[in-house]
């Protein structure tokens, strides 16, 4: 009798999911190593080198060897240069350059052979490089107009063994929501303790979360001088739809989408950021200069400037600045009421922006 498909289908879903993966690590570093002497340097020996301090890469040790008259007889005449493996580890696979720099950290052609290897070190082999590395003819001219100052350059690549893993299920962790949860807790007005009254409009809220979000209601609600009822407080010079976009960041940290989206959203961001500065809501505030930044226009940008002036926003001031700076927008700007209420409240900034419209010419 033949299998049923979908069993054999429902079998396999239902088999453990086991993965693993092969992950192959790499580490890259630079090291410097100075000599400030080189011509002293000269005529130390054949086989004698100084060397660089210890360096650590991929949890091995190594050092530069540097041989000023070559590091064998049939390298007479020519600089030695290798890198040593201090550790002397087995097995171990690098890729390097080393090259020598001058003062203005370019690298000098007068090495000799290639500069970048491959090189498995080992115990057997702990060190690499080039015998004649560089003519020292050319080395001592270099060094000379230099000062004998010498710099030689290792950058060293070293490839782990690879290693293979298990793959551990992952966890999904859900996406903040605590905003949601508080603005649902504010819109149904569960346990709330205060209410305001906004042009004979009431808004009902929770003393605490007002109080830890801003000085101007901690002093208000839970100060010497608060309400000890959960009778309306009187909000004043304020329009309803501003104080519930205000109640809105207090609880979600953001303003309302419809507040970015309706027309004459340029003046409802004002009133927002005035409300902000109130209640001492700085976050807010700047959200607002942010967004008003984004929306300059010709009617605009006057009442806009006003604002900003006093305020203290200096970002949006020096944004709505170089918006009327141009002369093609200036007279434009000038026929507008929000000019005039420029020109008679602050009329300091008119220095700044004629300033401006000259540096544009």
């Amino acid at each position: 009798m033949a299998n049923n498909p979908t069993s054999v289908v429902n079998h396999v879903h239902s088999l453990p999911k086991t993965s693993s993966r092969c992950i192959t690590e790499s580490f890259t570093a630079t090291h410097n190593f100075e000599v400030t002497n080189y011509l002293q340097l000269d005529g130390m020996g054949v086989g004698k080198f100084v060397s660089s301090s210890t360096f650590s890469v991929a949890g091995y040790d190594w050092r530069i060897d540097f041989y000023p008259d070559g590091c064998k007889e049939d390298s007479a005449g020519h600089a030695s240069v290798f890198l040593y493996s201090v550790s002397r580890a087995k097995d171990v696979k690098t890729e390097f350059t080393l090259n020598i720099l001058g003062k203005e950290g370019k690298v000098q052609a007068i090495k000799f052979g290639l500069c970048r290897f491959e090189h498995v070190f080992s115990p057997q082999s702990a060190d690499w490089g080039l015998s004649k590395f560089a003519e020292k003819s050319k080395l001592k001219s270099s060094t000379n107009a230099n000062g004998g100052y010498l710099m030689i350059r290792c950058v060293l690549t070293v490839t782990k063994e690879p290693r293979t893993v298990v793959n551990r299920n992952l966890v999904v962790v859900p996406q903040p929501n605590l905003q949601d949860h508080l603005r649902h807790m504010w819109k149904d007005g569960q346990e709330a303790d205060v209410t305001f009254s906004v042009c004979d409009q009431l808004f009902h809220a929770h003393r605490c979360l007002l109080a830890a979000r801003s000085p101007v209601f901690k002093a208000e609600l839970l100060g010497p001088m608060m309400e000890k009822s959960t009778q309306s407080i009187k909000a004043v010079d304020i329009e309803p739809p501003i104080f519930e976009a205000l109640l809105h960041f207090v609880y979600t940290d953001s303003i309302p989408d419809d507040e970015l989206s309706v027309d004459g959203k340029s003046a409802r961001l004002q009133h927002l950021l005035v409300a902000a500065d109130r209640y001492g809501l700085d976050r807010l505030r700047v959200l607002c200069e942010s967004k008003l930044c984004e929306s300059i226009d010709v009617e605009t940008v006057a009442t806009t400037l006003v604002l900003a002036e006093q305020h203290h926003c200096k970002d949006l001031q020096e944004a709505c600045v170089e918006f009327i700076a141009p002369r093609n927008v200036l007279p434009a700007v000038m026929a507008t009421d929000g000019f005039k209420h420029l020109v008679a409240s602050c009329p300091l900034l008119m220095k700044e922006i004629l300033d401006k419209v000259s540096c544009s010419e």
